[in-house]
């Protein structure tokens, strides 16, 4: 049996299923799964007068955030435990976004994508304040390039919805 040693214990043991920098990467990574399926809701919805732009920039951000996946699952995998959420189910219980609404006018698809934006911005700033909090310099530097992702997002739908280009209705 191999030794383990005492660093490599104490690594373990502060990244077990219900640590906090945990809970934050596995809430992270159900959210990157909703919005990935919101942004192609959009993507495959979206009409009228801003169609092209709309179109394109939904499956941008969905192509964006499917990116940032593998590296949230893969960052819970490197600190500790197995992934507990793996079934969509599981994903959408656990993330602080909501599954887009059907029927929704480009307008208030926009306002959703704000909103579910809004969420994960400041859930990603607390998962990085507990992974400072933590000593995991790794999460914290995981955390803040993907909140530079949704930031960014959150900037260009706000934009949209502050011109109100044809997105009246």
């Amino acid at each position: 049996m191999p030794v383990t040693s005492d660093v490599a214990r104490e690594i373990t043991r502060e990244n077990r299923q219900d640590h906090p920098v945990v809970r934050h990467l596995e809430e992270q990574l159900a959210n990157a799964f909703v919005l990935y399926a919101n942004y192609k809701h959009y993507h495959w919805q979206t009409y009228g007068p801003l169609f092209r732009d709309l179109h394109k920039m939904f499956d941008k951000f969905a192509g964006e955030v499917l990116e940032t996946i593998d590296e949230l699952a893969e960052r819970i995998r490197m600190i500790g435990p197995d992934i507990e959420i793996v079934q969509l189910r599981q994903m959408q219980e656990t993330a602080k976004v909501h599954s887009a609404v059907a029927g929704q006018s480009m307008r208030e698809m926009i306002e959703e994508a704000d909103a579910n934006l809004m969420a994960v911005i400041k859930g990603t700033r607390d998962g990085a304040r507990a992974a400072d909090e933590n000593n995991d310099p790794g999460t914290v530097d995981l955390f803040s390039k993907t909140v530079q992702i949704h930031e960014k997002h959150e900037w260009f739908v706000r934009q949209v919805l502050k011109k109100k280009d044809g997105l009246t209705g």
